[in-house]
């Protein structure tokens, strides 16, 4: 990661590019701005707060029956062992950068003595190829959409299809890992429960794009959900309330729901900036959602500077952090959300002039 320095410089910009907004107590107190004091708190997943809303999210998503739950984490690592014990074999398939492989500290093998086969390299997306050559048995397949550690690349919606219809045949279940779902209905040009009609189960986050403080849906058959109650009752997660998370995802969700399309044609613009800077590319080179990767083609102690300088010069934040990826290169990841909108132009367009002079300057002395 880079020095105090950006992120310092960042803390102080006046338009900051990526998110809705800092991630502060405010963002509760918005939720509850207009809820009725009187408003009955869920009792142990019990209640119309909680009801009603998984309800809602079933419905959005296509799903006959859909559970909150506090973590996504806790979810999928449900998801996959209910389907495990359905058909009796401890081992499930997902990208080697699967959230559940590399942020989890291998919770899925630990609590529930899964294992899991590594499918694809790492640096490109699984596809049906793959899957047919799996040389063992297993009884889910978790497919992530997009796939955030590379970029948040997508497989065209055909490639699903034939995933999933292959899967069915092979009577191998398909989860999605959808944590940034909502964000891929503009690319693909599809609602997301007719992205979800792909897959036996769903996870959703509401903290990403849609920017509550926590929580996930995971939705499924009614035999399915009920099982994870339960499951969810061990893994510790059937707190005696969970309207704090509830009202904020429900609020967050009518708020921004209708702007995923606006969130993803910002992004492609803010890539285009990106792409026009010498050094610097994306990753997708033209996003296929609200977030990709930014590359540049210099280590990150000379680029923090760079990017401290334009917030100086500029006051626009392109980001706070940069992580080393090579000798000579560094990267970060950006999400679209409410900020951009808000950044005048003529200092975007500012910031990204001061970034490509300073990029060519960096590169002559080399």
């Amino acid at each position: 990661m880079s020095g105090k320095t950006l992120i310092e410089s960042y803390e102080k910009a006046a338009y900051p590019v990526g998110g809705n907004g800092p991630r502060d107590i405010q963002v509760l107190k918005e939720a509850f701005d207009e809820v009725s004091g009187s408003l009955e708190s869920d009792m142990y997943g019990s209640g119309k707060v909680i009801e009603e809303f998984q309800d809602k999210m079933a419905a959005y998503l296509g799903k006959a029956s859909a559970v909150f739950f506090p973590s996504g984490t806790m979810a999928q690592q449900i998801a996959l062992r209910i389907w495990c014990d359905e058909k009796g074999i401890k081992r499930v398939a997902y990208h080697p950068l699967c959230h559940l492989e590399i942020h989890e500290q291998d919770g899925m093998k630990e609590l529930h003595h899964i294992e899991p086969v590594l499918l694809a390299d790492k640096d490109r997306l699984i596809t049906l190829a793959d899957v047919q050559q799996l040389g063992e048995d297993i009884s889910c397949l978790l497919l992530e959409l997009p796939q955030r550690e590379i970029g948040g690349q997508l497989p065209a919606f055909e490639e699903l299809e034939a995933i999933s219809a292959y899967c069915r045949e092979q009577g191998i279940k398909l989860h999605l890992d959808g944590a940034r779902l909502f964000e891929i209905t503009p690319y693909y040009q599809k609602t997301a429960a007719e992205i979800c009609a792909l897959f036996d189960s769903v996870y959703v986050s509401f903290y990403k794009g849609i920017g509550g403080i926590a929580g996930a849906i995971l939705a499924g058959d009614p035999g399915f959900t009920e099982q994870s109650k339960i499951w969810k009752r061990r893994h510790g997660g059937d707190l005696i309330s969970l309207y704090p998370y509830i009202v904020s995802s429900e609020y967050y969700f009518d708020l921004r729901i209708g702007k995923m399309a606006q969130y993803y044609e910002e992004a492609k613009e803010l890539a285009a900036l990106y792409n026009a800077c010498e050094g610097v590319s994306t990753v997708p080179e033209v996003p296929v959602s609200n977030m990709f990767h930014v590359h540049f083609r210099l280590p990150e102690e000379r680029i923090a500077p760079i990017l401290s300088g334009v917030i100086g010069a500029t006051g626009v934040g392109l980001t706070a952090w940069l992580r080393h990826t090579g000798e000579s290169s560094c990267s970060f990841e950006i999400s679209i959300g409410d900020r951009y909108a808000g950044v005048p132009k003529d200092k975007l367009h500012d910031a990204f002039r001061l970034l490509d002079e300073e990029m060519k300057k960096a590169a002559v002395n080399l």
